[in-house]
């Protein structure tokens, strides 16, 4: 379980089911499990201070790498 915060703020976003390795480039919605704080504008998603995490792409969430930071453990 990772547990996702914003690069600029430092704010919990949400936490994530990862499953398998490699980098987090891409957050299926189904695997998210709790959220925290996360804004949704048009396509894109943000946190409060306005730091864009990510673009809406349907069943997934197309990750920008440096909009976010994550701590926990990847299964």
């Amino acid at each position: 379980m990772l547990t996702i915060k914003c690069a600029k703020c430092k704010r919990k976003l949400f936490k994530y089911h990862k499953i398998g390795n490699g980098s987090v480039i891409k957050c299926h919605k189904i695997r998210i499990k709790q959220v925290y704080q996360l804004n949704k504008n048009y396509q894109m998603f943000s946190c409060a201070c306005g730091n864009n995490i990510g673009k809406d792409e349907g069943s997934f969430i197309k990750m920008n790498r440096t909009g976010f930071t994550y701590s926990g453990t990847k299964e």
